[in-house]
């Protein structure tokens, strides 16, 4: 084999080792994927772009071949609709989109949807994140980060409580998914966890810290319920009287939680006219 030829091989194999889907075992080619839309809220702060990004790149390390695209549903480009529009171009005849959202709401139950049915590319609308364990062990790594002890003593535990601050939304299922992770984290602490909301819903943050002091916890940390930085989440950290976490952001348990829902959305029998809690 000269040495041409065998740069060539070597080259032909790297690029199939990185897309281990598209070869099958009888050497045909297997059909691609449904490529994976993270559909993020959109932010006027560039951080949250950023960070969304970075996390997109842990899911394509994740699962290489796997087609791996981004849409926003306001403020930022690209928008869900000019990403649908951008895979059709360019031959893509199925997607799940998986909304970066932590509960059901309007946007998970309408804004979602509405573009989907919209777009020429056949679609699936993957359940939102939460409520999820791997929140949970995010939410649990981010306490600890800012300076929650896990070896705490009784006696500190009795004087410890954690604020799980969130958006907010009208709607009720909304606050039944964010008050799930709540009792979820709080059966990993040990200690009473309390959603509150920064804006629309109730209690809100000062509000539920106040509770909280008034029932002789004293050590009141804020869990950050927001998958990246900006307004809602610096103005909940600024409330904090002890400690405050960091949004949730790219913790490798986010890369995986966002397959795992494209995963199950492709396992479900029947496609998903809306989305469905789902816990595991």
């Amino acid at each position: 084999m000269t040495d041409s030829t065998a740069h060539l091989m070597n080259r032909i194999s790297s690029q199939l080792t990185g897309r281990p889907g598209l070869v099958a075992l009888d050497g045909g080619r297997r059909p691609a994927p449904p490529a994976l839309v993270v559909v993020a809220h959109g932010s006027r702060d560039p951080r949250a772009l950023s960070t969304v990004r970075t996390l997109l790149d842990r899911v394509r390390a994740l699962r290489p071949g796997l087609p791996v695209h981004l849409g926003h549903i306001e403020l930022n480009e690209p928008l869900l609709t000019d990403t649908l529009a951008d895979l059709d171009a360019h031959g893509t005849t199925d997607a799940v989109l998986v909304p970066l959202l932590l509960a059901r709401g309007y946007h998970v139950k309408r804004d979602i949807p509405e573009m989907a049915a919209a777009a020429r590319v056949r679609t699936r609308v993957a359940a939102p994140l939460g409520p999820h364990p791997l929140l949970v062990d995010t939410l649990y790594a981010r306490l600890v980060e800012a300076g929650w002890n896990p070896r705490m003593t009784d006696a500190e535990r009795r004087s410890s409580a954690v604020v799980l601050a969130a958006a907010g939304s009208r709607d009720p299922d909304s606050a039944t998914d964010t008050a799930r992770t709540a009792q979820l984290l709080s059966e990993r602490l040990g200690v009473p966890v309390v959603p509150a909301y920064a804006s629309t819903a109730k209690p809100t943050v000062p509000t539920a810290i106040r509770a909280l002091t008034a029932r002789g916890r004293t050590r009141v940390a804020i869990a950050s319920y927001f998958t990246a930085p900006g307004r809602f989440a610096t103005e909940c950290a600024s409330q904090a009287p002890w400690i405050a976490s960091a949004p949730l952001g790219t913790h490798p348990a986010m890369a995986r939680l966002l397959l795992h829902r494209y995963d199950q959305s492709l396992a479900a029998p029947v496609s998903m006219t809306a989305p469905e809690l789902a816990s595991a």
